[in-house]
């Protein structure tokens, strides 16, 4: 029997995002949240990786030295090749 409350502070925005979420999986926030804490404790931690992603990022100075070096011949040329499933 569920009878601990919790209470945590979130924009409100993302909590209506994700009440319309979940309730398209026909569960609740409560229910989501205990469903990651089973997890957590299943997998002894976070039941996902914590990294950062890092984006990669051209600058437009980078393009133009590809541009560059593209049009003075020092570009790779390749072969595409299509492949039919």
């Amino acid at each position: 029997m569920k009878t601990n409350v919790m209470s945590i502070r979130t924009e409100p925005q993302l909590k209506s995002d994700i009440e319309k979420l979940y309730g398209s999986f026909g569960i609740t926030v409560s229910d989501a949240v205990n469903m990651f804490f089973h997890k957590s404790l299943m997998v002894g931690g976070l039941p996902f990786d914590l990294k950062i992603d890092k984006p990669y990022v051209i600058t437009k100075q980078d393009l133009d030295d590809r541009i560059n070096n593209l049009k003075s011949g020092k570009g790779k040329i390749h072969e595409i090749v299509e492949v039919e499933e």
